[in-house]
């Protein structure tokens, strides 16, 4: 009888809770599924948090929880918003029968989708990249915004958050951000940090919404961005003097003028073709007066929008 061989009698490992999760699992892509696997950026991005023991935590796609189970030995209570049904399971499998289960919930759904959240104090998510913009938006435009929100982006759109006046990467989203917030790169990740690795390159944002919030309207903020950002490098006396700028400006105006006129009851008369003209003058006066004319909104930081949309109000221009 032929002799055994050492490698009949040595015993094979158990499956990693990893292995047994990517047998389970065909992971989504295009729901932004890449799971975060290494524990040591896990730990760190809720360090970031500076979670404190009394705070409700949001966490936006907390997938198979390698983030949650480290936020729920913080937190006072952990809101879960996951869109994959199979996902939630496994989350709910993950801390059943620990302490733990009764400090997390679990909301089904897409977050974008949910109008009315309930209470959270901060939120940690590893984002899905294809509605980054859209979960800092609707973040910085609640009543009552988080206290610190911890995001893993696409690293373009990470730079393009913290970018400054000046740099290549600034634009209307840098602008709006910091405009409402104070945002802070954290740390670089790097793809292969996830399973399955991405095909870009990740980083960590923290965002601490202002408090007390600037004191204007979004859609107005965000219509002036949306012309001076339209060639970033181009003069704002060129941006302005565009055609198709000018006519919505135009209508923008006329709305304005009989919001008023309906305000005090005089009667506007019928026709207002004169009013393009008096448009282009008053835009040339605002531009000529705040000597912005000349600037490019790439080198224009929040005190420099804030001043010419004020000039821009004082003479019935509007841009929401």
């Amino acid at each position: 009888m032929p002799k055994a061989t050492r490698k009949q009698f040595m015993k094979k490992p158990s499956p990693t809770a990893a292995t047994q999760i990517n047998r389970v699992f065909k992971f989504n892509t295009d729901l932004g599924q890449h799971i975060l696997k290494n524990p040591l950026i896990a730990q760190g991005i809720v360090d970031k948090a500076e979670i404190r023991p009394s705070d409700v935590v949001l966490e936006i796609g907390p997938g198979t929880g390698n983030l949650t189970v480290r936020i729920l030995e913080q937190a006072r209570k952990v809101i879960a918003i996951e869109v994959d049904p199979r996902m939630a399971a496994e989350l709910t499998k993950r801390v059943q029968g620990t302490p733990a289960e009764k400090k997390l919930e679990i909301i089904m759904g897409d977050f974008m989708k949910i109008k009315d959240l309930p209470y959270f104090d901060v939120c940690i998510s590893n984002t899905p990249y294809q509605i980054s913009s859209g979960i800092v938006f609707k973040l910085l435009d609640m009543q009552k915004p988080p206290r610190i929100a911890v995001l893993m982006f696409q690293r373009e759109f990470a730079m393009n958050l913290t970018a400054r006046p000046g740099d290549n990467l600034y634009n209307r989203l840098s602008a709006n951000a910091q405009m409402w917030a104070n945002v802070k790169h954290v740390m670089k990740v790097g793809k292969n940090n996830f399973r399955p690795p991405p095909k870009v390159e990740s980083s960590v944002v923290k965002i601490i919404p202002k408090n007390p919030r600037p004191n204007i309207d979004f859609n107005e903020w965000d219509g002036l961005l949306r012309f001076c950002f339209n060639r970033k490098n181009k003069t704002l006396s060129a941006i302005f003097n565009n055609n198709k700028i000018l006519s919505i400006l135009n209508e923008n105006y006329n709305r304005y003028i009989a919001y008023m006129a309906e305000q005090s009851g005089e009667i506007l008369p019928d026709s207002n073709a004169e009013t393009s003209e008096e448009v282009k003058n008053n835009i040339h006066r605002v531009l000529e007066e705040t000597a912005y004319g000349s600037q490019r909104a790439s080198k224009m930081g929040e005190t420099d929008f804030l001043k010419l949309l004020y000039a821009f109000h004082q003479v019935g221009i509007h841009f929401a």
